[in-house]
């Protein structure tokens, strides 16, 4: 290797296929060529989470090979008030323009542009006491890690702890071999939680370019233009059967070895790059991803937008064996789409302009996401979880606006369903304002460990640091216990 190379000593996204190992004498450029070729046709670097399910069943832990979650991200973080928590009998400028609706809970009420949660919120759980703090945006890190460490903007190491679901990726893996275990459909790369620590293999499959999409422009025009599905699309020259004959080669390479080799890890190496490999060559993957092939009634039922299409994306790729989807609701890639200041001259608008036209959308997705898990018996096993990062100020009229809210992260709300979680109910309450957390704190970590709970990941499981440290997947966390 060049001295160029040598000093390259962090994580890259070969890793896992030791594309800088040596493996040998005079065949050693040529496989390291193939392996590094291989990772990027895969895109995955999915031997090491195919041989986590081998190590669990191994040692006898049982893991749920249908559970899933889908994240709802709400790119800026959405007013708490003028969604879950309204403050009905405030003044005005507190409680904001939006009227409260009765829901399916009695007692409860939810925002007035809401109404079809409102109408199955029995299904639905409702946290209005989420503990925000050091949360910000740009990148969004905290809620996705479950760590109030991993905020990049005051702690030079934030970025480096893992996503939640790349935690789930490492621990749990995908639950149907040729799918990857954590997909992300990103608008910026600010917006989604990344492997950090736990290295790239572990990262979010992109799925923007794995299927045909319309494309939105900053400020949510549809542009009539649909992104091309080019991630299965092999590039010229390239076929199927070239793959699997690259892939025999770099067979026939290890058996120059594999008599040296007693304890058979050369034939786990084989195994797991091959599954790799049937992600771009085989099927289950380019037809999850393929929208032609659902049903044009279930299609019409979603909707034609962005954000419908991905949702309706998130059930089938969770039905085919993705264990954890992200979903980054935003048309903008700075801050976020729900960042709702309001600023004279902003792109984002406040509470009346530019929230109140994300509700109704948003309320059509998450209950028609919800219900068609329901309806094909998939509920139990998928947790649908919608929240941002932040709540907004409990007065409008900050930085200059009529009708914005500036960041809040004192406290949050937050919905779930699904999962085979306790549902139906209301955790935590706000102060009369909805500036305080009033009752029943929910921090990142209780997030965090809910999700792992649920997902079978064991909640002493640690990772290393790059000295070798061992880190807590939880930290300052406990599942919420009204959940189960």
């Amino acid at each position: 290797m060049s001295s160029q190379s040598s000093q390259h000593n962090h994580e890259h996204a070969f890793t896992a296929m030791n594309a800088e190992a040596a493996d040998g004498l005079t065949l050693l450029s040529r496989r390291n060529m193939l392996k590094a070729g291989l990772a990027g046709m895969a895109g995955l670097s999915l031997p090491q989470l195919l041989r986590t399910r081998d190590v669990a069943a191994a040692s006898g832990r049982a893991m749920s090979g249908g559970k899933s979650v889908i994240l709802l991200w709400m790119t800026g973080g959405p007013s708490h008030i003028d969604t879950w928590d309204p403050k009905p009998d405030r003044p005005f400028n507190n409680r904001g323009p939006f009227s409260p609706i009765a829901t399916a809970l009695p007692g409860v009420q939810i925002c007035e542009h809401l109404p079809k949660q409102a109408s199955m919120l029995d299904r639905f759980t409702v946290i209005r006491s989420v503990d925000a703090r050091k949360s910000s945006h740009e990148p969004n890190r905290v809620f996705q890690t479950g760590n109030r460490k991993a905020a990049p903007r005051t702690n030079p190491k934030g970025d480096k702890y893992p996503a939640i679901a790349s935690v789930v990726s490492k621990f749990h893996g995908a639950n149907q071999p040729g799918m990857p275990p954590y997909v992300a459909f990103m608008r910026s790369k600010s917006h989604i939680g990344f492997a950090g620590y736990l290295g790239k293999e572990y990262d979010p499959f992109i799925g923007n370019q794995a299927a045909k999409l319309p494309i939105y422009s900053l400020v949510g025009k549809n542009t009539g233009k649909t992104s091309g599905a080019d991630l299965f699309r092999l590039p010229r020259g390239i076929s199927h059967d070239r793959i699997g004959n690259r892939r025999s080669l770099m067979q026939d390479f290890d058996r120059l070895r594999s008599d040296l080799d007693q304890s058979g890890s050369m034939d786990a190496v084989d195994k797991y790059n091959q599954q790799a490999v049937d992600i771009v060559v085989g099927r289950r993957a380019q037809q999850a991803f393929d929208l032609s092939r659902e049903p044009a009634a279930m299609r019409e039922r979603y909707g034609t937008h962005l954000w419908c299409q991905q949702a309706l994306l998130a059930r089938r790729l969770v039905e085919a064996g993705v264990s954890f989807v992200t979903l980054d609701l935003s048309y903008h890639t700075a801050s976020g789409t729900w960042d709702n200041h309001g600023i004279p001259g902003g792109v984002y608008g406040g509470i009346s302009k530019g929230l109140q036209p994300l509700l109704p959308l948003f309320d059509h997705l998450l209950t028609t996401l919800v219900g068609d898990l329901e309806e094909r018996g998939l509920l139990d096993d998928v947790l649908v979880i919608a929240m941002g990062e932040f709540g907004r100020t409990p007065n409008m009229g900050t930085q200059g606006s009529v009708d914005g809210r500036n960041h809040w992260p004192v406290v949050m709300s937050m919905s779930l369903a699904g999962g085979g979680l306790r549902h139906g109910q209301v955790i935590g309450a706000t102060e009369q304002d909805g500036g305080q957390i009033k009752a029943r704190p929910v921090t990142p970590g209780d997030l965090a460990a809910t999700i792992y709970k649920h997902m079978d990941v064991p909640l002493d499981a640690t990772y290393l640091d790059p000295r070798g440290r061992p880190i807590y997947i939880v930290e300052d966390g406990e599942p919420i216990e009204e959940l189960f």
